[in-house]
């Protein structure tokens, strides 16, 4: 082979890689969106974090849960714990509910879930924080009746094999008698119990790997 053979091979091979590796970030970048279902804000647009750090809800997932609380929202506060981009939280408020809190632990994540509610409601607040300490502090500190939905990563991911057991535990130390219904996403291999302290279970519904608990406190 020549030296000139061997330098346009080498050339091609360089151009072929540049491709590639600007093609490989364009991929990267490109934004994923998701879209509020029902209510005032309908249609607008909600961008969603890395799915490899966070896990959206179904949007069948999300109808399901609206269909249950689109008349139980009025005069609630809506807490979605493990907020992610705040999807369910700018839901409940597009459906009417009084205020709500997104509460994210990972910062990405996090950042996204401020500009989706700066871009749509500000009454939808986020919070960069850890789920087991921030939600007891907003439940302690409302006064309205409050809607707690609680959609964890999965017990299937690495580091979260003991997620459930602790979200148990923070339900059994609700102190505030406001918080009137709970819904817990979760893997449908879990069987959730049918009570925890003062809330029951009411209703299950499975989609596929994933199942909604329904709980109200009696």
């Amino acid at each position: 082979m020549s030296k000139k053979q061997e330098f346009k091979n080498v050339k091609e091979f360089l151009n072929s890689y540049t491709k590639d590796k600007t093609n490989s970030n364009t991929e990267k970048s490109k934004k994923i969106y998701s879209c509020i279902e029902s209510g005032t804000f309908k249609g607008k647009k909600i961008l969603l974090p890395d799915l490899k750090t966070t896990r959206s809800t179904k949007s069948i997932v999300k109808s399901c849960v609206f269909n249950v609380l689109r008349f139980q929202l009025q005069n609630k506060i809506f807490i979605e714990a493990f907020g992610g981009s705040a999807s369910m939280a700018l839901e409940a408020r597009s459906n009417g509910c009084l205020k709500s809190y997104a509460i994210e632990l990972d910062k990405k994540a996090y950042t996204i879930a401020s500009q989706n509610a700066k871009n749509i409601d500000a009454n939808t607040i986020c919070f960069n924080d850890d789920t087991f300490k921030k939600t007891p502090q907003i439940i302690q500190s409302v006064k309205e009746e409050i809607i707690l939905y609680i959609d964890p990563p999965f017990d299937i991911r690495d580091g979260f094999f003991d997620i459930y057991t602790k979200i148990l535990t923070m339900i059994e130390t609700i102190q505030n008698q406001n918080v009137k219904i709970i819904i817990l996403e979760h893997h449908s291999t879990f069987k959730t119990p049918q009570k925890i302290e003062f809330f029951h279970k009411i209703k299950e519904k499975k989609f596929g790997n994933t199942t909604l608990s329904f709980y109200i406190s009696k």
